[in-house]
Parts: structure tokens; sequence; C-alpha cells
């Protein structure tokens, strides 16, 4: 009747319902169940006002019947996901209260409930349509997760890959706050590593999203999670990779991210420190655990050298160069590893420059005279010249003898190390070769 073509029918049973709607608040015995199974039909309505007048009964019922509706949690639940997103804001503005209370009550609910029919709930939500909708899906799983932690682990497996599809949407508001969602999970042990080789497995089969999506995914979980802890753990994983080039883009980027976000300042000082002669074992663990991953990429791999200020490893590493294949993405990697040897997060290397005396002085300029011949003649080229030139007149006017001793590790042995470099790299060699052998045995069959 609320959808009659008369006016006067309409006003008739609105007035009817208001009244019903007063009388079930006075009375002291409400049968919920039938009446919210009607309510959850009309808010799929058609009709405007039958869904607003639907929608305002369940908030109504929510405050009306608290824990009484533990059975009814995910009915409701479905329909406000469904009005979250209506076309008319007066439907949208209600819906978003009734979630809201009805989020509050679940949330502060003592009484049993069961998940499963929830969950299945804000899994199909996921995948709905609308931004607000998806938002709010997330927002309950994420509350779930707090409230019955021990409980929702169970459900990792239906839940995961609807979280990890739900990391290609294209809202930032939804992408965000799924990595909240995907942290929460990982903070049990247990789904640390599993999260993180899920991430790691979409990344390698879903290449446009590492490069659209994948720097906000690992910084934002470098921010809710423990960024040292992150790196280790996936500089493991790509470590055993067999996808070689997958590999070496995947430490391209996490170095780039390591270089230059500032959610990664902890993990950059860490580093920093891991060779001066106060480092303790687990700290310079923390850098052979990188270097050996990291090695899947030269310049990656360098660059870590330089930021750990392990310059004598660097000296050596880029002699190293000559047996890697120089390509033009090698070439534009060095490139755009010089621009950031400009920037702040090296302005302690520029000024070690200017300690002509040290004992690691001579390594330094050692690597970064190596880089220039490297580079061909180019802006950057030109721009790390300029800033050798300027060090050598200052040695000029400086002149003296480099001092024997040093504040860190300088003098160790790096057999060991450069040997895992150059394991490495001849198995991206060999994995190039059987490439290009495939490649020709197709040519030839054609």
């Amino acid at each position: 009747m609320l959808s009659d073509s008369n006016r006067e029918i309409r006003q008739a049973a609105d007035s009817a319902l208001a009244e019903f709607l007063r009388e079930t608040k006075l009375s002291a015995v409400v049968e919920f169940g039938p009446m919210v199974a009607i309510l959850v039909g009309q808010c799929n309505s058609k009709e405007r006002f039958n869904r607003l007048t639907a929608i305002n009964w369940v908030q109504e019922f929510i405050n009306l019947g608290g824990d009484r509706l533990v059975l009814f949690y995910s009915d409701m639940l479905g329909a406000i996901m469904h009005c979250i997103s209506d076309s008319d804001p007066e439907i949208r503005a209600v819906a978003e209260l009734t979630n809201q209370d009805l989020l509050a009550l679940v949330s502060g609910t003592v009484k049993d409930f069961e998940l499963s029919p929830l969950l299945r709930t804000l899994i199909r939500e996921l995948t709905s349509h609308h931004i607000p909708t998806r938002v709010a899906a997330l927002r309950w799983i994420d509350m779930l997760l707090q409230k019955q932690a021990e409980e929702m682990n169970k459900f990792i497996g239906e839940l995961l890959p609807a979280l990890l599809k739900t990391l290609s949407d294209d809202s930032d508001d939804v992408v965000l706050m799924n990595l909240k969602v995907l942290a929460r999970i990982s903070l049990h042990e247990v789904e640390f590593q599993r999260v993180l080789n899920e991430i790691l497995a979409l990344f390698a089969s879903d290449r446009r999203l590492l490069e659209t999506r994948g720097s906000l995914i690992i910084r934002r979980l470098c921010v809710s999670l423990n960024a040292k802890s992150i790196y280790i753990s996936l500089a493991a994983s790509l470590h055993r990779s067999l996808d070689l080039e997958f590999a070496s883009i995947m430490v391209q980027t996490l170095n780039l991210i390591l270089l230059t976000a500032h959610e990664l300042g902890e993990l950059r000082s860490l580093l920093k420190h891991s060779f001066e002669a106060a480092a303790s074992s687990a700290d310079r663990q923390v850098f052979t655990q990188l270097f050996a991953c990291w090695c899947h990429n030269p310049v990656a791999t360098l660059s870590l050298c330089l930021l750990a200020q392990a310059y004598d490893l660097s000296a050596c590493l880029v002699q190293k160069f000559a047996e890697v294949e120089i390509t033009v993405g090698f070439l534009m990697q060095i490139d755009k590893l010089v621009q950031l040897l400009e920037s702040p997060i090296f302005v302690q290397l520029r000024l070690q420059l200017l300690e002509v005396d040290a004992a690691y002085h001579a390594a330094l300029l050692k690597s970064l005279y190596g880089l220039l011949m490297l580079l061909p003649q180019s802006t950057a080229f030109k721009t790390l010249k300029d800033r050798l030139a300027t060090v050598s007149s200052l040695q000029h006017h400086l002149a003296a003898p480099p001092t024997q001793t040093a504040s860190r590790a300088a003098k160790e042995n790096f057999d060991e190390i450069l040997k895992t470099f150059e394991e490495v790299q001849e198995r991206h060699a060999r994995a190039r070769q059987e490439a290009l052998s495939s490649r020709s045995l197709k040519h030839e069959d054609k």
C-alpha cells in the first residue's frame, strides 16, 4: 500500500505503520523474526518509500531488540548493505546510521552468534558495484577480527581470496581499508607469512597491480606491522623464488620503497649502522638476509651496500658488474640510483666524501667512480662527475694519508657474501640463456 498510486492510500498506510511501530515499542513481548524477514525483503523493493520505511524500521528494531536479534544479524546486515549505496540520499543517510548501530550492537554482544552467515554476507558484499558497500563490509570484517580473533582464524581460508581480489579495487578508500584488514589478520603469527606469500603470488600473477599499487600496499603494511619483519619475510620468500624475472622486479620495487618511503625510516637507520663496530650480530643479520635476496637485482644490491655504508663491499661489487649483462633497464636503474644519491636519504654519504682521511674513503670513491664508468654520457653522468670532481679538488687541497683505523668493520672478508651475488647472477644468466634457446626453437618450428 505504501507504493499505491492513490496518495490517500499511501498516507493511510504510512500512518497505520507508524502506529504499529509505536505499539511494538510499548509491547513487552515482540516476535522479531517474522517482521525482520518482511523488512529485509522491503529493503530491496523497487519503490523508494518502501525502502525508506523498511530501513527506518530496521534501525528502530536494532535499538529496541538489542541482542535478542542475534539470530537475524546476517539478514539485517544484508538489507543494510543494500541500502547503504542507495541512489536516494535520505535512504543512504538512514542506512549509514543503521549500519553504525548494528555494528556497535554486534561488537558489544556477549551472546554467542554464528560467524559463518555474517561472513558469507560480507564476502558477497565485497563484490558489490558500490564503493560505500565494499568499504562498510571491510569495516565489519575488521571489527569481527578484533572481537573474535581466534574464531575468525577458522575462516581465513574463505576470507583471504576475497580480500586479495579486493586489492585490485579502483577505489583507494577500499584498498586502504582492505590493507588494514589484512594487517590485522597478519598480527596472528601463523597468518603473517601466509598473507605476505599470497600478496607476492598476486603481484607475480598481476604485474599491473604491482606497478600501480605495489608501493602503496607494501608501505601501508609496513605502517601497520613491523617493517623489518615484512622485509625479511619477503626477502626470504623471493630468495627461494623460481621466477627469477619477478624476483628481480620485486626487489627493485622493495629497494625503491626502502630508499624513499618515510615509513621505512627505522629500517634504513638500522641498516646504516649495521657495519659499525658497535652493531649487534642481529643488526648485521638483517643486512645479510636482505643482501641475499637483493642479489636478484645488481643495482639494488649496490644501493643496499651504499645505504649500509659497506663501502668495501660496494667497491668489490662494482667490479663484479663487469660480468653482469648490461641492458637498457640496468642503465636506467643506475641513472635512478644517481638521482637518489642526490636525495636527503644519502646526505650522510655525500658528507662522508669530505672525510678524505677516513679509511673507508678510498672504497667509497671507488664505488662511485665505478658507477660513473658504467654510465653512458648522460645527465646522470654529468651529475655524478661534477660531484666527484668537487671531492677530487678537496683531496688535492687536503692531501693526507688515510688513517689505518675505521669505526666500522670495513676490513672483513666479503668473499662469502660476494659468492652469493655471483651464484644468484649465474642463475639469472642461465635462465636468460634457456629463454633464448626456447624462443629460438619455437622460431625454427615455425
